[in-house]
This record gives C-alpha cells, sequence and structure tokens, in this order.
C-alpha cells in the first residue's frame, strides 16, 4: 500500500472515531481524537544532515534532491539550517523568531525567491547567521521529497561547537539522522561522540561517507569506521548505555554526490551509464533507506499511535454498550451488572487520586532528575572551568581572548547540549516506567492498549549559550612603561649618586644612572608580571560568572521543560482516567436504566447491539490497519545492496 493510500485511510478512521464520539456524547474522547488527528497530518519524516564544517552535507543533499537545488561553495560554508519539502511549486521562505509586545514567542517569515537562496543560508551572505534567521524553507517539486522533510544543517564540529547546541536540540525530534564525514580519513573523536548521541535519540542513523570518488582507499575507511562503532558500543554515553546498543543499528553508507550529480546534469549521457553512475554513487542506495525505513517507519509509528488511540475509544464506547445489551438481555442480572462497574469506577477514580502509585512516580521522578540533572549540568560545566583556568594560567589572556573566548564557548556549548540530550532519554524513561505503573494500576478497567504520552507531548529544547565577554585589561603603553621605568630608577639614580658623592663624584654618574637603568628595568618587569596575574585573575572571575549565568540560565530553563513534561504527563493520565470514570458512569447509568416493559426492552436492545456493532466494526477496522502495518516490508540484510557496509 503506498504511503497516501495508507494515511488517507488512517486520517478517515481517526475522523470517524472523533463522529462516533460526537454522536455518543462524548466530547472528551473527541478532544483527544483532535489531537491524534493533527499529529496523524503531519506525514513527512525529519531527516537531519549533520557533520563537520566541509564535509559535503550541502552536496549530498543535492545529489538525493537530483540536482543543485541549495547553494554551495568550495570555500563558504552553511550559517543557517535549510528545510527541504516537496511542492508542486518553488519557493523559499525565511524563518526567525521575534518577541511579541506581550511577550509572547513568535514568528517572523520573508518569502525569497529560490535564486537568492545563497546570500541568507552562506558565510558569504549570511556571515556567522548575522541576519538571525532560525532556519530556511525550501519547497521543490523533487519526487524524493515526498513523505520527507530534508534539514541541512551548518557544520556541527562535533560536539564541542558553537553550532552543535541547535543541533543537538535537534536531535530527539528526528526520525532519521545522517551523518557526513569525508571518506578520505576515520572518524573523529566528536563525530564518533555525534553518531552516539544520535544513536540514543533517533530511530535511524547512518554514517554517510562522501566523495568515495576522490579516495580510492574508501573501503578500508569504511571497515576502520565500522571497527570504531563496533568499539563504541562498549563505551559510556551518560545516557543509561540506550546509544551503545543504537550503535548495532548504525550503518556505513559510502557514496559520491559528484557522480550522481553528474548523471543527473549531464543530458547526453546515455540512459546506461547514467543509472551505472547512479547505482555506483551509492546515492540510489540512500534513497531507499529513506523511504524503505525512514519514511516507512514513521508511517508504522503514526499507525500505531493512532489505532492504538481509536481502540482506546471504542473501547470505552463498547463497554458502555456491552453492559446495557448484558443488562438488557437478563434483567436479573442488571443490579450485580451495575454493582461490578461501580466497583470498577471506583478504581478508575481511585487513579485520579494523588496517592496513586503512578503519581508518586511521576512526582519523585521528576524531582530525581531535576537533581541529576542540575548536577549533571555542574559537573560538566565545573570540569570546563578547571580546563579554563589551566589554560589561562600558561597564557596572557590579553594575547589570546580571541582565541580563548571561542574556545571557551564550545566547550560550554558542548556542555549543555550533551546535558540537554540526556535530559530527553531520561525524561522518556521515566514516561515509560509512569505509563507502566498507571497501567498495573488500571489492570483489569483499563482497556487493553498501551499506554503512553499524549501525541503532542513537548520534548526538551536548549537555548544558545551567549559568548564570554572580553573583561577590561589594563594596557601597557609606550608612555606608561616609560613612567613605570622612571618611578623605578628614581630610587637608584638617588640612592647610589648619594654614595657617590661622598668619594667627589656628581649625583648623575655612570654609577648611579647604570644603577637607575636596573632598578627600572626590574620595577617595569615586575609590574608587567603583577599585570598578567591581575589580567589572569579578572579572565578567572569572567569564566566563573559566565559560567555561573549559564547554570542559572541552563539550569532554570532544564526545571521549566521538566515541569512542563510532568505537567503534561499528569494531565496525559489524569483525562485517561477521567475518560474512563466516564465511561464506567455511562455504563452504570445505563444498567440501571432497564425498561420494565418486554417491548421497549427488546426494541433497546436490538438498538443497542446494532450501536455496539458499529463500534465493534469500527475497532476492528483499526485492527486491520495497526495489522497492515506491522506487515510492511522488513529491511532484510541479505537484500542490502553490495556497498552497505556493517550490520
Amino acid at each position: 500500500m503506498t504511503q497516501q493510500g495508507t494515511g488517507g485511510e488512517l486520517t478517515e478512521l481517526v475522523a470517524l472515531a472523533r463522529r462516533a464520539a460526537t454522536a455518543y456524547e462524548r466530547p472528551d474522547l473527541e478532544r483527544r481524537l483532535a489531537v491524534v488527528a493533527r499529529a496523524v497530518a503531519d506525514d513527512r519524516a525529519r531527516v537531519l544532515v549533520v557533520g563537520e564544517f566541509k564535509a559535503g552535507k550541502t552536496e549530498l543533499v543535492n545529489a538525493l534532491l537530483g540536482g543543485r537545488a541549495l547553494p554551495t561553495d568550495a570555500h563558504r560554508a552553511t550559517t543557517v539550517p535549510t528545510v527541504c519539502v516537496h511542492g508542486e511549486q518553488a519557493g523559499v521562505v525565511l524563518v526567525r523568531g521575534v518577541a511579541e509586545p506581550d511577550g509572547r514567542a513568535s514568528t517572523e517569515q520573508q518569502p525569497v525567491s529560490p535564486g537568492a537562496l545563497a546570500e541568507h543560508v552562506t558565510e558569504k551572505g549570511n556571515p556567522e547567521n548575522r541576519a538571525g534567521w532560525s532556519h530556511a524553507e525550501a519547497t521543490l517539486p523533487r519526487p524524493v521529497l515526498e513523505g520527507l522533510r530534508l534539514v541541512d544543517t551548518p557544520g556541527a564540529g562535533g560536539l564541542a561547537s558553537p553550532a552543535s547546541l541547535s543541533t543537538m536540540a535537534e536531535l530527539p525530534g528526528a526520525d532519521a539522522v545522517l551523518v557526513v564525514a569525508d571518506a578520505g580519513r576515520e572518524l573523529t573523536a566528536p563525530e564518533l561522540a555525534l553518531v552516539r548521541t544520535a544513536a540514543a535519540v533517533s530511530p535511524t542513523v547512518a554514517v554517510v561517507l562522501t566523495r568515495t570518488d576522490l579516495h580510492p582507499h574508501w573501503r578500508r575507511i569504511a571497515d576502520l569506521d565500522r571497527g570504531h562503532l563496533d568499539r563504541g558500543r562498549g563505551e559510556g554515553s551518560g545516557g543509561g548505555g540506550h546509544g551503545n546498543e543504537g550503535l548495532r543499528a548504525v550503518r556505513v553508507l559510502p557514496t559520491s554526490a559528484a557522480l550522481a550529480l553528474h548523471a543527473a546534469e549531464e543530458a547526453d549521457l546515455p540512459a546506461e551509464t547514467a543509472q551505472a553512475l547512479v547505482t555506483e554513487s551509492g546515492i540510489e542506495e540512500l534513497r531507499r533507506l529513506l523511504v524503505s525505513e525512514v519514511v516507512a517507519g514513521r508511517q508504522a509509528r503514526r499507525v500505531r499511535m493512532a489505532t492504538d488511540e481509536v481502540l482506546v475509544a471504542c473501547e470505552q464506547l463498547a463497554t458502555t454498550f456491552r453492559a446495557e445489551r448484558d443488562a438488557l438481555a437478563d434483567p436479573a442480572r442488571a443490579h450485580r451488572i451495575a454493582a461490578e462497574v461501580e466497583h470498577s469506577r471506583a478504581r478508575a477514580a481511585a487513579l485520579r487520586d494523588r496517592a496513586a502509585r503512578w503519581q508518586q512516580t511521576l512526582n519523585d521522578g521528576v524531582a530525581d532528575l531535576v537533581s541529576d540533572i542540575e548536577y549533571d549540568l555542574r559537573d560538566r560545566l565545573r570540569a570546563v572551568v578547571t580546563d579554563a583556568e589551566t589554560a589561562l594560567e600558561d597564557t596572557d589572556p590579553a594575547k589570546t581572548w580571541e582565541q580563548f573566548a571561542p574556545w571557551l564557548h564550545q566547550q560550554v556549548s558542548a556542555g549543555v547540549s550533551t546535558n540537554v540530550v540526556w535530559a530527553e532519554e531520561r525524561t522518556r524513561w521515566l514516561a515509560e516506567r509512569v505509563a507502566t505503573h498507571f497501567a498495573e494500576d488500571g489492570e483489569g478497567v483499563l482497556p487493553p492498549v498501551a499506554v503512553g504520552p499524549s501525541p503532542d507531548g513537548s520534548g526538551l529544547v536548549a537555548d544558545p549559550v551567549g559568548m564570554l565577554a572580553a573583561p577590561d585589561h589594563e594596557k601597557f603603553g609606550f608612555a606608561q612603561s616609560l613612567m613605570i621605568g622612571m618611578r623605578g630608577s628614581y630610587g637608584g639614580v638617588l640612592m647610589i649618586g648619594m654614595l657617590t658623592t661622598i668619594g667627589g663624584m656628581a649625583l648623575l654618574n655612570p654609577f648611579s644612572v647604570g644603577a637607575g637603568l636596573l632598578l627600572g628595568s626590574k620595577t617595569l618587569v615586575d609590574e608587567r608580571k603583577r599585570a598578567l596575574r591581575r589580567r589572569q585573575s579578572e579572565a578567572k572571575q569572567a569564566v566563573r560568572r559566565h559560567v555561573d549565568d549559564v547554570i542559572f540560565q541552563a539550569g532554570k530553563n532544564s526545571r521549566d521543560m521538566l515541569r512542563e513534561v510532568q505537567r503534561t504527563l499528569r494531565d496525559h493520565f489524569t483525562t485517561t482516567a477521567e475518560e474512563l470514570e466516564r465511561s464506567l458512569a455511562a455504563t452504570a447509568e445505563a444498567a440501571h436504566a432497564v425498561e420494565a416493559d418486554g417491548a421497549k426492552r427488546s426494541a433497546r436492545l436490538a438498538d443497542v447491539e446494532a450501536e455496539l456493532e458499529r463500534v465493534e466494526h469500527l475497532a476492528d477496522r483499526a485492527r486491520r490497519e495497526r495489522a497492515r502495518a506491522s506487515a510492511g516490508p522488513a529491511r532484510s540484510s541479505s537484500s542490502r545492496p553490495s556497498r552497505l557496509v556493517g550490520a
């Protein structure tokens, strides 16, 4: 079944469930299904293309698109993320965040012509992204983009890079991450750290080696990279080892964007030659990965989420009709059925109690997370401060500040971004644990489907880390050095001159002048040493203040985000319990309201059985949709193309 067909049927299924909830006077279920409908409407898999500066990311994206759609430059790097989406008409929209007068965050959008994209997203036209664009969205009529949202990111420089913070914050929301590296060398330590972090939070991660046409030894490099990934499984990632297990699924894909673009742009090439070039480039293999695994994987997750929610709604509706049907079929059992339902209703009400186990797990878990994440952030940044102070001991901040400040910014950004990703991992673990306890406490009462966070649950994000401001260093000019030297030499000239006058010499004589020069030089050297120590001390204090400010702001952001996660989970599970309690209340009411008149009871029984059949038909349709998605084409190692290296 095509993606469009499956997406259309899924949308129709959720819409039908919403109409049923409205018809059966369940606005609570309708609101929940409305959230599901919005999640189902977003059917594009988000693929991040990340890596070091000048690794060939944009060229790789162009090769995937089948032409030079994005600007590339051998000497100018990308400075603004570019999101490529499918559309009938080509167009580009620049987006940046703005603050409204009332304090609310908003976005500003500026359409530009596709030909002017380079002026806004590259170092040449927008150095260091001084325009402040958050991203550019390029709509392109390229078939490969159907079902995809392909994001070309600026060079991350591994984890220790100013650009890495925004990249790391995007990883948890990505359906796939392509880590781009040059085929002429092995993966560096920052690149391996980036792969490990991506594998911890993203369903699909691949290492894409570029420019194999320039490096004949790319096969040996690919084998070495696979060895690095295999050895990386045993190393700690700070997130409980999930990222290391994820390295088992990371593939190494050698590619040559130049070959693929040559085949796409040379109209005179025979079809067989062009196809051979595309096959040799490895780009076709990467496209198959995106379509067969990434897009299909997102579609399968959408189907599971939507059908689970539809089945929950159907089960709650069917429970009411089943109880009423049983009571109508056997009026003598009506009171016993009502009593059983009341007992279940009391259990459902207990799930909303603050003493419920899932509530305690959530509250204790968030408190522990706040403490652990704050400690982790402080520990990482304390190590940065120690390294910075050690570096300042051996240098003059006045001379090295232009190199020192970016280095410190990189280290602080790395610590904050890694802390954010680790917080995302721990938050997911907590959500799963709370869901497990909620389901266990409601066993026999809850519908027999998995209960998880709401489809629109928000993840963790991070604010950018500001640059370290340079302290005001005292500068020694020629005039100031002369004054310090003269002040120091005055005592020497006077003291030695007075002694030499006893021997009949003038106050100013070679001995007194020499002593003055010697003491003046020593005074100047000592003053410069004191000034250097003062500059080093001021620089260390500036580093500590800067890191304290970062800890204060990042810590507050973490606490705010974790409390938002807590509210989201609490509201989700409380709403689920309220929905169930309402369903059971309606069931008890239906069981009590059994007509004594036989004719009326028979007519009502026929109506109830018809409604129950409709609800069960909807549930069967949801189960078939889920089974169809589960039986989709699976990735097989035997069918993997020969250029794929590793597992």
